[in-house]
């Protein structure tokens, strides 16, 4: 049995490190879990984006892939089943942690089965985060599989009632084992007084600032946040900030021509450090149609932004509807066009959805109480 909050747990953590929810919040994890003692093994094809150079307690393993002719497309699985293997044991690790199903979990069952020829055992934590069960999973080529690597995991999370119940029914029965562990923020980074707002008056001037981000994937829809930001423009002016960066990039830049905002939409790319930009926004936009969390809602709510978005998956967990923003029905622009406008014209309506937004965040999610729960997991287990 390890000793949690003794001499700490070793844990080798996997997540896919580009852009998006559940990188951050895997990496999160691990900084916090490092910053209370235990020590973190990032096992990965490439460094996180949110994780910094050099963190006291934390390494960075990376899945090197060798080339070979016969293979067209190299199996990172299978390396980095190798890697899992070859950092427990050069690191003596605890437990594995692996964020995203496929192929994570897969890998982590080949390294649990590899070290277990030497009598080692070695437990395996599996958290999912929403397209790994929502589509990727459920494809005929990939269920059998995600289904087993779910079943062999030791302990098995989600981060929303929403997911839980999705997982269960395409997977497993009633009696199928998935604890809901939610994702976090942490309140002293994302937080509006924290944060210098002069560089709203470069983007904006004196315009209110909407906002967004995100990977740009087809899911999140984000012609639609173009679309909801023309229907504020048409009563009042301000100003659109895009940050992120992917696929549908160049459609959206073409969506504010063709509507005539252009002008005023700032595309930023893509940025690690959301939480200065966050502290100058007034409303954030979510207009995805798809969604088993909604990590960026959350992080906007912490700094006191309401949330206009469309009332799917496990933003209904996160977003209270008249109280710290706005839930409507996919793809209604006018709707949420109407919502933000009413924010935005509105600065005692404004105020009180902010204070509750930040109030709800902290409550609910604050990254605390968070770690403790993935804590006990871990004890659970080791």
């Amino acid at each position: 049995m390890v000793a949690i909050g003794g001499n700490g747990v070793k844990v080798g953590i996997t997540c896919y490190p580009t852009y998006g929810g559940s990188g951050a919040v895997a990496t999160e994890l691990g900084l916090a879990l490092a910053a209370r003692g235990h020590e973190i093994h990032f096992i990965t094809y490439q460094r996180p984006f949110r994780l910094p150079v050099f963190v006291p307690r934390v390494a960075y393993h990376e899945v090197s892939m060798g080339q070979y002719p016969l293979f067209q497309y190299p199996p990172y699985d299978l390396a980095l089943a190798v890697k899992m293997h070859e950092v427990v044991i050069q690191h003596d690790l605890d437990l594995l942690h692996v964020h995203y199903a496929i192929p994570h979990a897969t890998s982590a069952w080949l390294a649990k089965q590899m070290l277990a020829e030497s009598g080692r055992a070695m437990p395996v934590v599996t958290t999912l985060h929403g397209t790994d069960i929502t589509i990727v999973g459920q494809d005929h080529s990939y269920h059998a599989i995600t289904k087993f690597s779910i079943e062999k995991s030791d302990r098995v999370t989600a981060v929303s009632e929403f997911l839980k119940h999705e997982t269960i029914r395409a997977f497993g029965d009633e009696n199928f084992r998935v604890d809901v562990v939610p994702n976090f923020v942490d309140p002293a980074v994302y937080n509006r007084d924290c944060h210098d707002v002069a560089f709203k008056r470069e983007l904006a001037g004196d315009r209110p600032v909407l906002m967004h981000i995100s990977n740009f994937r087809p899911v999140k829809r984000v012609l639609d946040v173009i679309g909801t930001f023309a229907e504020v423009r048409r009563t009042m002016p301000a100003v659109l900030v895009m940050v992120g960066d992917g696929p549908d990039r160049s459609a959206a830049e073409d969506e504010a021509k063709r509507l005539g905002v252009a002008e005023d939409v700032r595309f930023l790319g893509r940025i690690d450090g959301v939480a200065p930009l966050l502290a100058i926004a007034d409303v954030y936009l979510l207009t995805t149609d798809r969604e088993s969390f909604g990590l960026s809602a959350l992080e906007a709510m912490a700094c006191g932004v309401p949330v206009v978005a469309a009332g799917v998956g496990g933003i209904v967990e996160v977003v209270e509807p008249g109280v710290t923003g706005s839930l409507l029905p996919v793809g209604d622009i006018k709707a949420m066009g109407a919502a933000a406008n009413a924010l935005l014209t509105d600065p005692a309506h404004w105020r009180r959805q902010s204070d509750a937004s930040v109030a709800r965040a902290r409550a609910k999610f604050g990254i605390d109480d968070v770690v403790t729960q993935y804590e006990d997991i871990y004890h659970s287990v080791a």
